[in-house]
């Protein structure tokens, strides 16, 4: 398979999964480790595809977003409090990501860790999915600043591959009284600053590695992973709001036992 067509289908696999609590990380790995991409630059192209995929969300949010830069010149109180909870769910990420960045590199060249990963975030979700939820929170801005930077917190889980970031932050949230679509928005919006930093640092610490190629593979993996993410941020949240988190924490366990006898018999 050549560099475009591997670009192209890690870029709909990352658009495609980052959104869904199976951890599109987790899948860009096993993708890479199956098609032979597992070089060194491999792992800046996995973390920068990533950030196409979380700008769909500005796209299909932009009018939230804008209420939210115009309410705050006007320093309303509601779009202070959304970017206050932002700001502090992104806080965790920005520290241990900078301090375990190397840890977190060498992660994601262990598809095995993912396996296993995917197998136990499939049944804890299926045990969270199971607990009695008391709903207290009915939108980001209602999010108490503690809470917000409890889910960040949480959402440092998602750095060993295979966890999900989305699936941690909004199941975290869920336990803490968030209400289902508000955890899910939360989630694509805290998501936004932490893609961004991630990428920009990844590009700048994998940047000795990095040629013209490279580069050009980023881009294709990027648009691609952009355009199938618009996509599926639109139906996310209806589907979960329909069926839950149950099909997915199943189809994490299948995948991460595929996964695992692929790896021990190949």
């Amino acid at each position: 398979m050549n560099d475009m067509m591997i670009a192209l289908l890690l870029g709909f696999i990352e658009g495609l999964t980052e959104f869904l609590p199976v951890s599109s990380t987790g899948h860009l790995i096993l993708a890479g480790e199956l098609v032979g991409f597992t070089d060194n630059s491999s792992v800046a192209f996995k973390i920068a595809i990533q950030l196409g995929a979380i700008l769909a969300v500005l796209l299909v949010y932009w009018r939230r977003f804008w209420a939210v830069g115009t309410g705050l010149l006007k320093m309303e109180a509601g779009p202070i409090s959304f970017t206050r909870n932002i700001m502090l769910g992104f806080a965790p990420a920005l520290v241990i990501g900078v301090v375990a960045y190397d840890a977190i590199r060498a992660a994601m060249q262990t598809p095995e860790i993912v396996a296993i990963a995917l197998i136990v975030g499939g049944v804890i979700i299926l045990l969270l999915e199971r607990v009695v939820k008391t709903v207290r929170f009915n939108a980001v801005e209602d999010i108490p600043f503690g809470t917000a930077l409890s889910i960040g917190i949480v959402q440092c889980t998602a750095m060993l591959p295979g966890v999900s970031r989305s699936g941690a932050t909004i199941m975290g949230g869920l336990m803490m009284g968030v209400e289902r679509k508000t955890a899910a928005e939360f989630s694509f919006f805290l998501a936004v600053p932490t893609m961004m930093a991630a990428t920009v640092y990844a590009l700048w610490k994998d940047r000795a590695l990095l040629n013209a190629d490279d580069l050009g593979m980023i881009g294709i993996g990027f648009t691609m992973a952009f355009l199938v993410a618009v996509v599926v941020v639109k139906a996310f949240v209806a589907i979960v709001g329909k069926y839950g988190f149950a099909p997915f924490a199943y189809y994490r366990i299948i995948a991460g036992t595929a996964a695992l006898l692929w790896l021990y018999l190949r």
